[in-house]
């Protein structure tokens, strides 16, 4: 039995670890620019304890972390709200959390009165970006706002929330 929850400071580690383990899976090296190499990985819970923010967790009933993503306004248009740090160990990957956690960001994002959600990711991860448009993200042509991560996510994607 799993359960989607906010971020506790004492999730820290765990999902630090999580992110650094899915990112060397897909290759994700933090020499190329990806999330994994954020100065911030250790501190999600202060990260996402700002206004307009949050992160969520997945959790067993025993309080092991199996994965997470949040939502944060966009660095360089703070009127968009960006998906960020999505990461799921193999357990759960295909069990729907990711649907689950995006349900969650785009009520969020209505909650605070955000008409869009932006993310960036890459081709390795293939999987995300077709879950990301059947959610109705649609492709942009160039990154928006300033994420220092445009050079190693070549896919930018826009959803608008009605």
């Amino acid at each position: 039995m799993y359960r989607i929850r906010p971020i506790q400071i004492s999730d820290n580690p765990q999902i630090a670890q999580i992110i650094r383990d899915v990112s060397k899976e897909f290759g994700l090296a933090p020499e190329s620019g990806f999330a994994v190499a954020d100065p911030v990985l250790d501190h999600l819970y202060s990260v996402y304890s700002q206004p307009n923010a949050q992160y969520w967790v997945i959790e067993n009933a025993h309080g092991q972390i199996f994965g997470g993503a949040g939502i944060a306004p966009l660095q360089g248009d703070a009127g968009i709200l960006e998906v960020q740090k999505m990461y799921f160990l193999t357990e759960i990957r295909g069990l729907g959390f990711a649907k689950q956690i995006l349900a969650h960001a785009f009520a969020f994002a209505k909650q605070h009165h955000f008409n869009s959600c932006y993310l960036e990711t890459t081709a390795s991860l293939w999987q995300a970006v077709k879950l990301y448009e059947k959610l109705g993200f649609e492709h942009l042509h160039a990154p928006k706002g300033n994420t220092g991560h445009s050079h190693a996510c070549k896919i930018w994607m826009l959803k608008h929330i009605n």
